[in-house]
């Protein structure tokens, strides 16, 4: 048996619904690990591990899928922190970014450059 994409429409809505009800309830903003993973750059397997050990909280809820595990998002974020690694990690990622943007000024710039030689030629 199998239900009608509008109601599968309506469940997954309703879900989205028990978890804002949530963070109204505690202030805590609740996320499944695949977002807490996307946000933070976190591994599903670290998360686990943090939750297991008590280094942030966790809870089991309904989801449109079947049981579902929220974190707090903020813990995450905190617990990413606080961890080397995951530091390193991060300050690479940005080193990354600062450096395309680097080689994007460069790149405009040679081309400006190319441009005005072009023009110069053509006029000769």
């Amino acid at each position: 048996m199998s239900a009608t994409p509008s109601a599968w429409d309506d469940r997954i809505a309703r879900w989205r619904d028990e978890l804002k009800l949530f963070a109204e309830l505690d202030d805590v903003h609740w996320v499944p690990l695949a977002e807490a993973e996307n946000e933070t750059g976190v591994s599903r397997s670290a998360l686990r591990a943090w939750y297991r050990n008590g280094e942030v909280r966790s809870r089991l809820v309904d989801g449109p899928h079947g049981p579902q595990r929220l974190v707090p998002l903020d813990e995450v974020l905190e617990r990413a922190e606080r961890s080397p690694r995951i530091r390193r990690r991060a300050e690479r990622e940005i080193s990354l970014e600062a450096q395309v943007a680097l080689l994007r000024r460069r790149v405009d710039e040679l081309e400006l450059r190319l441009a005005a030689l072009e023009g110069r030629e053509s006029r000769e």
